[in-house]
């Protein structure tokens, strides 16, 4: 039987490069997905680069408040599985008095993943036997700090707590686990390797930037039968660059 036959992924920041990749490889593997992103146009360019198909529906929503999370939780089946890529990253302000950037990066990174998180738990039907999945997107950043991202670094951190409480709140009908993506090739991370490709490559032990698949299997084993008994895990997906 395909494990996936009769689960729905919901993947939030879904018209994202690593969103898009993600929903490829569950739609391959048989689930049906739903992509949640803040960009109507994004997800148009989600849905033709992916192609058309039955089991792939999307919703614009920027998960600001509960009744944002609900929708997204609840605008058809039930999710097995909740896969949080939402985020934002952007420099910090030149502007030391400029708190709009840290407030409008915590909220895209981390206060809709608590709030959308603890939703999932309290209406998920996860069991010992068949746990729920929940992953989360932290960063290469929030082990290093980013140079010009402390705002983004410090959301990550936030980010790696509420996995480790939430690993242990949720448990056991719910798993918890993150990746921590070092360089992408998305568009998200195009301005920053073209300001400093040679020295973030000359970081990288296999020497090369990764594609967003190469994150995305990482997700799908997290979601699968396959980690049953991983939980609590932050994921290096970095060529090996914090462990060199």
């Amino acid at each position: 039987m395909n494990f996936y036959a009769d689960k729905t992924v919901l993947i939030t920041g879904g018209g994202g490069g690593i969103g898009i990749e993600t929903a490829r490889v569950f739609l391959d593997a048989g689930a049906s997905v739903r992509l949640v992103d803040v960009a109507e146009d994004a997800l148009a360019r989600a849905v033709q680069t992916l192609g058309p198909s039955g089991r792939l529906s999307t919703q614009v929503n920027d998960l600001s408040d509960q009744d944002a999370c609900l929708r997204a939780l609840e605008d058809g089946p039930g999710p097995y599985a909740l896969v949080h890529l939402a985020g934002l990253s952007l420099p910090d302000p030149e502007d030391t008095s400029d708190l709009s950037l840290f407030d409008a990066t915590m909220a895209a990174n981390v206060r809709n993943g608590y709030q959308l998180g603890r939703l999932f738990h309290a209406r998920c039907a996860g069991t010992p036997e068949l746990p729920s999945r929940l992953v989360f997107a932290c960063s290469l950043a929030f082990r290093r700090g980013g140079l010009d991202r402390i705002a983004y670094s410090a959301a990550k951190g936030a980010i790696a707590g509420m996995v480790r409480a939430m690993t242990r709140r949720f448990a056991p009908t719910v798993h918890v686990n993150a990746v921590a993506p070092g360089i992408i090739l998305t568009p998200m991370t195009r301005q920053l390797i073209a300001e400093r490709a040679d020295k973030l490559m000359a970081e990288i032990p296999i020497r090369r930037f990764a594609e967003p698949r190469e994150v995305a299997t990482v997700i799908e084993f997290l979601c699968g039968p396959a980690s049953s008994y991983v939980n609590g895990q932050i994921i290096n997906v970095d060529g090996g660059t914090i462990h060199s």
